[in-house]
């Protein structure tokens, strides 16, 4: 047996540190152009115009990016927010890691919350609790 789990569900692909900054610039810049996001990218990347589309290509074959044809060029969007793409890595994760009862990911998620602040604790609560009340209202 490979020491591979396969996934029932569709797992996102590792992304690189240029598929992430025009992810980062798309839900910044809602349909732009290729062209457009490689004049907003940060400097320190000095990515042409050919790396930025094989990039956006790369990111819509995965289908992390959305993209319609206007005149010559595509303008692109990002295929979830910001929020469901971080729940979608996430639950990836969990999914190749976990192996045991739930305690052991809500123990892992209490050692990730043990950095933050009063104010995002809160905010963590408050999320628990909308969740529990979406889900007793489903079960009614």
């Amino acid at each position: 047996m490979s020491g591979e789990r396969r996934s029932s569900h569709n797992t996102l692909p590792q992304l690189g540190e240029l598929e992430l900054a025009l992810l980062e610039l798309l839900w910044q810049h809602p349909s732009s152009s290729a062209k457009q996001l490689q004049r907003y990218l940060p400097a320190h990347f000095s990515a042409g115009l050919s790396t930025v589309q094989s990039t956006l290509e790369r990111l819509h074959k995965k289908q992390l990016v959305t993209r319609v044809k206007q005149r010559h060029a595509y303008r692109y969007a990002p295929s979830y927010s910001r929020s469901e793409l971080m729940g979608r890595l996430i639950g990836g994760v969990i999914e190749k890691l976990h192996d045991g009862p739930a305690e052991t990911i809500l123990s892992s998620f209490v050692s990730a919350a043990a950095s933050l602040d009063a104010r995002s604790l809160d905010r963590l609560q408050e999320l628990i609790d909308r969740h529990r009340q979406q889900q007793e209202s489903r079960d009614d």
